[in-house]
């Protein structure tokens, strides 16, 4: 259940830094983002799928990774992404 390239599209369009970007951090962890609630919502009603389950997983710790990057590099552009996308702040390890 890939998903949806109008869907991806508006994320990009939202988030990216100039007119061809389409990779840059923020875009990529904003993608992630919206990737991990369609699962999310996916697994409420689909309890015992395991492996989207493990997909899940591994899905939000590359975003993690993403993230401390990101905070590692421009502490300000991270915290106003986390805000716009709800996501919590995670303490770095």
């Amino acid at each position: 259940m890939p998903m949806d390239s109008a869907a991806k599209a508006d994320v990009i369009k939202e988030f990216r830094l100039s007119e061809s970007d389409s990779g840059s951090t923020e875009v990529q962890i904003a993608i992630m983002q919206a990737r991990i609630l369609q699962i999310t919502d996916h697994l409420k009603r689909n309890k015992k799928d395991n492996h989207s389950r493990l997909g899940l997983l591994k899905m939000v710790g590359k975003r993690r990774r993403l993230e401390g990057y990101l905070r590692d590099r421009d502490i300000v552009k991270y915290r106003e992404l986390i805000k716009k996308l709800g996501i919590r702040e995670v303490k770095p390890r």
